[in-house]
């Protein structure tokens, strides 16, 4: 029997000093290594979505540039362009129009900036250590693209024969992907801004409408000349399968909107966790927010969702839990609380950074600790308020990270009878040194959230 516990312990070191390895090996070779299929610098980093057009007051590239030296020190690792194309006139909503109704692919929008401009920011991200990736609109244009005149044919058409909308839309109009020559430029225009710019992938917005055949060539395709992150804006197994790194988790968002109201318990939080598990492709990244850009200007997310101090445990779940690729929103450090207007001119003011110091934080225990790594372990660790707490641990070879969330409006005392929990962990936020043993117990406010690091 010892010789078969030692057989087994054995085991287990080697499995964790090869995971170990394979961390340290990917994160040596930069950017052409890869970790279960996805770029290895994405693996224990994380998205801040910028909105240009609002962030500053001339709301352009330039002046949003010196805002980098900032979020590298709160520790952003990419960087997420909302779409930066020419916005159509035909049909424009509000007096600037929707991002998300371009009027040519090839070019940037002239209110942001030049290519030049673009190209340098870009470059400048590099410089300071940041990935960046573009936000790109394949499933319809706005209503005056140019390929309604010259391409006719790339439009689905409504029963009259004009091009149809997409959804209810109505500065679009919806692309046909039954034609091979739009899936060959949309490929090939993709590929522009990879080779010429020098982006490191793209966000695709309404990927699930967009057929899984496309993406698989898509995606193929521009991998030949570059290891790119790719995120898709749709949470269906399939969109991982086709080759998207990271899919959007709007079922566990929408549960964890619920136990923030109260109505429902902490616990509710494992059916997203099983659905990840048990639909996903096991190598699937997730990518976790409380709020982004159709969120908050629609949902008024977080300032409403996740009220005051209630975002915070919450927060912290989107930056630890598995498989994560976490998201910050352009103005959640501030915090800014309101919805910020989609069509029009409404620049954010940032004065206080009241949040940044919580981000960074979590931002830079996550870069710097592979047991946060969007691969390393999961164990959930019940406790005797399973129905207001969620806890777990992750584990990457030695590195061990334990997280306690109150997600409820009473304080707690929660008791973690579980031997993973044994042994020294210094607690992130307050520093606090603590030798945990079986059946340790510790107090938590309302809406309270301890992270121990071992």
């Amino acid at each position: 029997m010892k010789a078969v516990y030692g057989i087994v312990l054995f085991v287990f070191f080697l499995t964790a000093c090869q995971q170990n390895k394979q961390q340290q090996t990917a994160n040596s070779i930069g950017d052409t290594a890869t970790i279960d299929g996805h770029p290895a610098w994405i693996m224990q980093g994380n998205i801040y979505e910028v909105n240009v057009r609002q962030y500053t007051a001339a709301g352009t590239f330039k002046a949003f540039e010196p805002n980098l030296d900032r979020l590298k020190n709160m520790g952003v690792q990419t960087l997420w362009f909302m779409p930066i194309n020419p916005i159509s006139k035909v049909d424009r909503k509000g007096s600037l129009g929707s991002y998300y109704a371009v009027s040519t692919y090839m070019d940037v929008n002239p209110e942001f900036g030049t290519m030049a401009d673009w190209k340098h920011l870009v470059s400048l991200c590099h410089e300071k250590g940041f990935k960046v990736i573009l936000d790109w609109v394949p499933n319809h244009t706005g209503a005056d693209h140019y390929w309604l005149t010259k391409h006719p044919d790339f439009y689905v058409k409504d029963s009259t024969g004009k091009p149809m909308m997409a959804a209810d839309w109505a500065d679009t109009r919806k692309l046909n992907y039954a034609n091979q020559e739009l899936r060959d430029t949309m490929i090939a225009q993709m590929k522009y801004w990879i080779d010429s710019t020098g982006i490191d992938g793209y966000r695709c917005d309404v990927a699930s409408d967009v057929p899984d055949d496309f993406w698989k060539t898509c995606i193929a395709t521009l991998r030949k000349d570059k290891n790119i992150f790719m995120l898709a804006e749709g949470d269906k197994p399939e969109l991982n399968a086709d080759g998207f790194d990271a899919t959007y988790t709007w079922y566990d968002f929408n549960i964890m909107k619920e136990i923030a109201k109260g109505k429902k318990p902490a616990s509710a939080i494992d059916s997203a966790i099983h659905r990840t598990e048990n639909q996903f492709p096991k190598n699937a990244l997730r990518m976790f927010f409380t709020s982004n850009h159709d969120e908050n200007s629609w949902n008024g997310a977080d300032f409403s969702t996740m009220p005051g101090k209630i975002h915070a445990p919450f927060a912290v779940y989107t930056q630890t839990i598995v498989r994560s690729v976490p998201l910050i929103y352009s103005g959640q450090e501030e915090p800014i609380l309101r919805a910020i207007r989609f069509f029009d001119k409404d620049t954010m003011v940032f004065k206080n950074f009241e949040r940044a110091p919580f981000y960074s934080k979590l931002l830079h225990l996550r870069s710097e600790n592979s047991a946060l790594a969007a691969n390393a372990a999961f164990t959930h660790i019940h406790t005797n308020v399973d129905n207001k707490v969620f806890a777990f641990i992750r584990t990457m070879g030695n590195n061990k990270v334990l997280v306690v969330l109150n997600w409820s409006n009473s304080p707690v005392t929660v008791t973690l009878n579980h031997p993973q929990i044994i042994g020294s962990a210094t607690e992130l936020f307050s520093n606090e040194h603590v030798n945990f043993a079986k059946g340790a117990s510790l107090s938590l406010p309302d809406w309270g959230y301890k992270v121990f690091v071992y």
